[in-house]
């Protein structure tokens, strides 16, 4: 069997959501078919690390795909004339696009579906392109791959898409991702966070992963404990950060607020298990990977009690709701206080975290694909 698949996302050094599930699955699944040939589709050059065994080649499609019209492009005139080139039988796209100009079975993972819920915080084209062709999308794939029960649901739901073609396959987390000795933890307190504890997040800069939101309560809780901790924000800064700038510019305690932009991946995991906390009140999320992160480190977490968030965390978190700026301060100010919470919470994470792993992501996938072969 020949499989072609998007690799779009496996950018050398720059991995981040859809490129880490690309990366840790399908390198799995080539090992699970070494009697199938896979062809990779990049659309730039590519880092041979990417050419996972002997069965892989892999191959640049024009043009490099990172606007409406060339998503457009990529996926109804490149990417089929490929797929005949090549003779592919099956097309695995795991970053929620596919082509309807392809008649080939076609396995999509879809993570969410954040711009039917919060249009306003898309660009205009984009917003446009989503809106056309995400339900023409979830109609063609012949079969659909979801990272949580939450997203396969929302998909049923606002687009009418039949139960009987999704298959749920959690989100898994890298073994990078663990406890830590003290020593690496005061190491990371004394390199980030002027050697105080400290608050972390770690994503996207963006309006609905709620930054501003935890500016906020952090400021509270400094304002109310007078404690030395810090918060440290890690992640780039996305479309319109204005508000995250403004809670920034207001803040009563920003000298104790740290913006450490990309963090490479040999520093997130260690900043991740020496946190006093994770601090995740994302409005919307698919999966929501930096909380299992912050649990398989033994990390406290904080989230959203909305999406999939609770979906992931389980018990093994404080969930608050996400515009509850108070609620957000008041979680922050109990696990500060409370070593006894922080130690069960840990815990708790930790056996929380191993019913997760890209193991078992990549097991679905594989079923995903012998269901569509019969």
């Amino acid at each position: 069997m020949r499989i072609a698949v998007n690799t779009r996302f496996l950018l050398k050094g720059r991995l981040e959501g859809i490129g880490w599930y690309t990366y840790e699955v399908i390198r799995r699944l080539v090992q699970m078919r070494p009697d199938d040939e896979f062809i990779f589709f990049f659309d730039r050059p590519f880092d041979e690390s990417f050419i996972f065994a002997d069965n892989v080649k892999g191959v640049v499609v024009s043009p490099a795909a990172r606007h409406p019209i060339l998503w457009y492009w990529w996926f109804e005139w490149s990417i089929p004339r490929q797929l005949k080139k090549f003779q592919i039988d099956l097309f695995i796209s795991p970053d929620g696009y596919c082509s309807l100009r392809s008649d080939l079975p076609t396995l999509m993972v879809v993570h969410d579906i954040a711009h039917h819920h919060f249009p306003q915080q898309i660009p205009f084209l984009v917003r446009s392109y989503y809106n056309y062709f995400v339900p023409r999308f979830l109609r063609k794939a012949d079969k659909i791959l979801t990272v949580s029960e939450y997203t396969a649901c929302d998909i049923i739901n606002i687009y009418g898409i039949d139960e009987a073609k999704i298959r749920v396959a959690h989100n898994g987390c890298r073994d990078s991702f663990r406890p830590v000795s003290i020593r690496e933890k005061e190491s990371m307190k004394q390199q980030f966070a002027e050697g105080q504890d400290y608050f972390f997040y770690a994503g996207a800069v963006h309006p609905r992963k709620n930054v501003h939101r935890i500016i906020l309560a952090f400021d509270k809780f400094k304002k109310k404990t007078k404690s030395p901790i810090k918060l440290l924000i890690g992640g780039r800064f996305a479309w319109q950060t204005g508000p995250v700038k403004t809670a920034y510019d207001k803040a009563i305690h920003r000298r104790d607020i740290h913006f450490l932009g990309y963090l490479e991946d040999e520093v997130l995991p260690l900043l991740t298990a020496a946190a006093l906390a994770m601090v995740y009140p994302s409005q919307f999320e698919g999966f929501g990977l930096p909380v299992l992160e912050a649990m398989q480190c033994g990390t406290p977490v904080i989230t959203s009690n909305t999406s999939s968030l609770p979906e992931v965390a389980g018990d093994a978190g404080i969930l608050v709701e996400p515009n509850n700026t108070p609620a957000l301060s008041n979680a922050m100010e109990r696990l500060y206080v409370n070593e006894q919470l922080r130690k069960t919470l840990s815990k708790k994470g930790l056996v929380r975290s191993r019913e997760f792993s890209w193991e078992k992501t990549a097991k679905g996938v594989n079923v995903a694909i012998d269901e569509l072969k019969k």
